[in-house]
C-alpha cells in the first residue's frame, strides 16, 4: 500500500465527501429552493476555498495533508479538544441547516447590498483562514504538539497579525453566513460556534505557551489571539 492509499482511507474519503460535496449544499438540500442564488454563492465559495487552499498547501507542505487527514487518530490530542473539535464541526453544520429550514418559511425580501457585503465577508474570512493553512506546516485539525514533525513556531504571513488566523478567518466567515442567507435563526448556532471557538482558542493558546518552545516570545510580538486591538 503506497503513502497515498494510507492517507486516503475510506474514513477520510467519506469525511471529504461530507465536507466538500454535502455540507456546502445543505441550505439548498434542506430548503429545497434550488433557485436560491445566495446559497449557491456560499456553496461555490466554500468548495473553492477548500480545494484551492489544499492544492497550494499540498505543494508547500505535503506532510500537512496527511496530518490533517489523520488528525482524529492522533493519540496525543488534548482531552478537551476531543470535545471542542467535534462541537466546531457541529456548529458549522447547524448554521447551514438552520438557514435552510428558515428559508422554507415565508420571509421578507432580502437586501442585495447586505447579501453582497456578507458574501465579501465570507470570501475575506475564508481567504484569511486559507492563508494561515498554506503558511503553517503544523496547521493540524487537532490541538497537539507535533513533536514527530518537528513542531515549531510559525510567525510569518497572517501570524504577524493575530496568533490564530485560522480561527479568526473562519469565525468571520461563519458570522456572515446568516446575513448572506437571510436567516436570523442561523445566528443562534453561529453564536454557539463563536463561544466554542473562543474557548478553543484560549485553551490552545495556553497549551502552546506552556509546551511549545519560543511561543511565549512570539506571543509578545503578535499580541492578539483573534481580533487585533481587542483579544
Amino acid at each position: 500500500m503506497n503513502k497515498t492509499q494510507k492517507t486516503f482511507t475510506l474514513r477520510v474519503i467519506v469525511q471529504l465527501i461530507i465536507v466538500v460535496l454535502v455540507a456546502p449544499f445543505l441550505p439548498l438540500i434542506v430548503s429545497g429552493q434550488w433557485s436560491w442564488w445566495q446559497a449557491w454563492a456560499y456553496a461555490v465559495v466554500s468548495i473553492l476555498s477548500f480545494v484551492i487552499s489544499r492544492i497550494i498547501a499540498n505543494r508547500r507542505h505535503p506532510d500537512l495533508i496527511k496530518e490533517r487527514a489523520r488528525f482524529m487518530q492522533a493519540k496525543d490530542t488534548k482531552p478537551w479538544d476531543k470535545i471542542l473539535a467535534p462541537l466546531l464541526g457541529l456548529g458549522s453544520i447547524l448554521i447551514l441547516i438552520a438557514a435552510g429550514l428558515d428559508k422554507r418559511a415565508p420571509a421578507p425580501a432580502s437586501s442585495l447590498i447586505c447579501n453582497l457585503v456578507a458574501l465579501f465577508g465570507i470570501i475575506l474570512g475564508y481567504s484569511f483562514s486559507s492563508w494561515a493553512l498554506i503558511e503553517n506546516r503544523f496547521f493540524s485539525g487537532a490541538v497537539r504538539i507535533q513533536t514527530e514533525r518537528g513542531h515549531h513556531v510559525v510567525s510569518s504571513g497572517p501570524y504577524r497579525i493575530v496568533r490564530h488566523p485560522g480561527y479568526a478567518g473562519g469565525l468571520l466567515g461563519y458570522l456572515f453566513i446568516p446575513l448572506l442567507l437571510d436567516s436570523l435563526w442561523a445566528f443562534i448556532p453561529a453564536i454557539f460556534l463563536l463561544i466554542v471557538m473562543i474557548v478553543r482558542t484560549a485553551l490552545e493558546d495556553k497549551t502552546l505557551q506552556e509546551e511549545l518552545p519560543g511561543y511565549k516570545e512570539f506571543a509578545q510580538k503578535t499580541r492578539y489571539r483573534l481580533l487585533p486591538g481587542i483579544w
